[in-house]
Parts: C-alpha cells; sequence; structure tokens
C-alpha cells in the first residue's frame, strides 16, 4: 500500500509559505509580460497539452489601450471562490469527501504554475473535477459532468492534458480524511469503547470531517502533511464537544507513535493551521464580480470594447427614455 513517507505528495508537494508567494508572484509575472507582449494572456491549448499564447487579430494591442492585470491579491480571492465552487459542484454530484479534497488539491497545485490570467479557472476547476473522478476511480464522463452543470464537456477534454502535466502526473494525492478515521478510531480505543460514548464519537467524527472541508480551502495542504491537517480538525471538534482532552490525547498518541517529537512542535503546527481555518473567507459572485471583468479584459480584451458598447447602448436608450 502506498505510504505518505514516500510519495510525491511529500517530496514534491509540500511547500513553505515563502515558496508559494514566490510561486505566484513569477506567475503573475509570467502573464503580466504576455499581455505587455501580445496584449492578452489568453493561452490557446491543444488537446495534447501543448500551448502558446493567442496573438490578437488585426493589431489589436497596438490600437487599444491594454487591459489592467490582476493583482495578485485578486488572483488569490478569484481562486477562493473557485475553491469553494469545486466544493459546491461536488456536492451536486454528491461524489465523495475524497473526490472533493484530490480536485482541490489539484486546482491549488495547478496554479502553483500557472495565472488565472492565463487559464480561467472555471474550466480549470472543472478538469480538475473530472481528473480527481478518474484518479479515485469514480467514472464520470466529461459528457455528464458538463450536462450536469450546463457546460461544454469538450473544454473539459481539451484542458485535461494541460491539467495532467501540470500536475507532472503526481496524481496520488493524501486527503485528511483517512487520518482523521483512524485518530478518531484511537480515540475510541485511548478512552474505551463505551456504548454511551459511540454516538458522542460519531459526532466528533462527524464535526471533525467539516472542519476538514473548510481546512481544505486554505493553503494548509500545500503547507502541512494529511495527518497534521486531521489533528487540527479533531482538535477544533473536540473544542466543539468538550467531552475528549486532546491535549492529553495528543501527548498519548505521540508517546506511543513519534516519541522523539516534542509536543511543543506540534501546536506549532497545529496553530498556523487553525489560524489559517479562522481566517478563511468565502468570496460571493459580487465578490469577484469586479476581478472577474478584468479577468475577461485580460483573456480577451475585445470583450472589453463589446462589453462598454453594450453600456453605451444602455445608457443611449435610458436617456432617450427620459
Amino acid at each position: 500500500m502506498a505510504d505518505f513517507t514516500t510519495s510525491t505528495h511529500r517530496s514534491k508537494w509540500i511547500f513553505t509559505p515563502q515558496d508559494l508567494k514566490e510561486k505566484y508572484k513569477a506567475a503573475n509575472q509570467r502573464a503580466k509580460q504576455a499581455l505587455e507582449k501580445y496584449g492578452a494572456t489568453r493561452m490557446e491549448v491543444d488537446i495534447d497539452g501543448s500551448f502558446s499564447y493567442a496573438e490578437p487579430h488585426n493589431d489589436y494591442a497596438e490600437k487599444h489601450s491594454r487591459p489592467k492585470p490582476l493583482k495578485t491579491e485578486e488572483e488569490k480571492l478569484l481562486r477562493a471562490f473557485y475553491e469553494f465552487k469545486i466544493q459546491d459542484v461536488c456536492d451536486a454530484f454528491k461524489f465523495p469527501r475524497k473526490i472533493q479534497a484530490t480536485a482541490l488539491i489539484y486546482f491549488k497545485r495547478f496554479y502553483l504554475q500557472w495565472s488565472v490570467m492565463e487559464h480561467h479557472p472555471k474550466n480549470i476547476m472543472l478538469t480538475c473535477i473530472y481528473a480527481a473522478c478518474k484518479a479515485e476511480e469514480n467514472h464520470v464522463s466529461a459528457e455528464e459532468l458538463g450536462k450536469g452543470i450546463e457546460q461544454d464537456h469538450q473544454m473539459i477534454l481539451d484542458n485535461e492534458m494541460l491539467v495532467l502535466q501540470s500536475l507532472g502526473f503526481d496524481l496520488i494525492v493524501y486527503a485528511p480524511y483517512r487520518a482523521l478515521e483512524g485518530f478518531v478510531n484511537d480515540v475510541e480505543e485511548f478512552y474505551g469503547e463505551r456504548d454511551e460514548q459511540s454516538e458522542m464519537i460519531k459526532d466528533l467524527h462527524e464535526s471533525a470531517k467539516v472542519e476538514v472541508d473548510r481546512i481544505m480551502r486554505t493553503e494548509a495542504p500545500l503547507l502541512f502533511p494529511p495527518g497534521q491537517l486531521a489533528l487540527t480538525a479533531l482538535r477544533r471538534s473536540c473544542d466543539v464537544h468538550k467531552f475528549i482532552d486532546f491535549e492529553r490525547y495528543l501527548k498519548s498518541m505521540l508517546s506511543r507513535q513519534n516519541p522523539a517529537y516534542p509536543i511543543s512542535e506540534f501546536y506549532i503546527s497545529l496553530n498556523a493551521i487553525n489560524t489559517m481555518i479562522n481566517k478563511l473567507e468565502t468570496p460571493t459572485s459580487k465578490d469577484v464580480k469586479h476581478i472577474d471583468r478584468k479577468l475577461k479584459s485580460c483573456l480577451d480584451p475585445s470583450s472589453h470594447d463589446k462589453s462598454k458598447k453594450r453600456k453605451h447602448r444602455s445608457k443611449e436608450g435610458s436617456n432617450e427614455m427620459q
């Protein structure tokens, strides 16, 4: 059976906060340079995964002012919006949590390589869900997925190879849900299997899974191993249900499984993850409306002019009504 300690997840896809900051900045900078050079940031992707910047026709870039690029903070907000959408879509299809988590991790990894200005997150979101279904052997066709959310399924297929290449074909990921189940079973043994506690343990587990759902929308899955994510979720659940002394359990667990590891260092990680959850925001369509407009202008500058013409016609019509 595959093991996290020897996995590519651990060796290639766990970073420091500074790593993430530099990767997001580099992708944003590359998209800005493309905007300067080509007048647009949209990339044309072939089904084999090859890609190139789409050059505007008829010297559009020279005749029109360049659209404004997105800031890294705006990209972050847009990614957060579509990460929430991933959970929405997976819930609508009643996919298991493991598929949801896998799709989110694919999405996060993809945008370590690319800017949202190069590949629209709406398209990549759907392809990540499709790839996650295949990786987790929950077979859903691109046609079913596209039809279920009224999107063109061909776009999902067109981006599939690009996504796989961007992930380095590292498709096995370790979500915290399995680790969480192991810890909950260990808690049950630690406190003794008594009938009156079984329902409380079940409630503890369910609320911890909800906490993992929230953790998966933070940057924590790119910074910490799944076991620490699971323990943070369990700790938060214990804070709600009160009947488990989490610190006592953690000391016992570490003494049995990893006696050389100082509990103080463990708490540094758990506290950092906890802070990320507390700061988690869920952007609404209204929150990202302006950013999405800017993004469309970057991907296709002519869309900005079309929008302005529509607004102008609308204004003329309202004036004539007065």
